[in-house]
This record gives C-alpha cells, structure tokens and sequence, in this order.
C-alpha cells in the first residue's frame, strides 16, 4: 500500500524537522545498519575451525595417552576460543576503536 501525496509530504517535513533538530541521528540513519568486517567473519571462522581441532586432538591424546597431544590439543582450543570471541562482537552502538 503506497502513501498518498499528504502522508508523504508529511514525512519528508519530519525527516527535515528531524535533520535540523539532531544532525548525527541523521547521519548515523543515512549511513546505514553497520556491517560485520569481512576480517571479523574470518576471524569467527578460524577460531571455530581451532576450536575443533584442538578439542581433536584432545580427545586423541586421551585415547592414545600422550600427555603433549591433549595439552597440544588444550592450547589450540584455548586459542580458538580467544580467536572467535575476538571476532564474534555484538554491536553497542560505538564504533569499533583502535588497540592503543
């Protein structure tokens, strides 16, 4: 169902009323839904793929009882979990800023 010509001259003088009254309101709308960085999703994706080749090669360790492939094993999942958690971010709002 479309608008009809006084709904939308109506509208646009709300966009304008709103544009004037708070200017980077207008500017966060007009940008747009923020998007996941492509290096996010990789990051995400690499440290599920750790996640489960270290939980791999833990379960390895135990069936085979060797000591260095379940801590091997326990180190990866380790660094998988920091991986994923790194890239796997919810958005509050604030731009993602800089590690200084």
């Amino acid at each position: 169902m479309s608008l009809s010509e006084e709904e939308r001259r109506r509208l646009e003088m709300l966009e304008q009323q709103l544009a004037s009254s708070d200017p980077d309101l207008e500017r966060k709308l007009q940008a747009g839904p923020r998007g996941k960085d492509h290096r996010e999703a990789a990051t995400v994706v690499r440290g599920v793929l750790t996640l489960v080749a270290g939980f791999t090669l833990v379960i390895v360790g135990i069936a085979t009882e060797i000591i260095i492939i379940g801590v091997g094993g326990f180190v990866l999942m380790i660094a998988g979990a920091h991986w994923f958690l790194d890239g796997y971010r919810f958005y509050d709002g604030q731009e993602k800023r800089p590690h200084t």
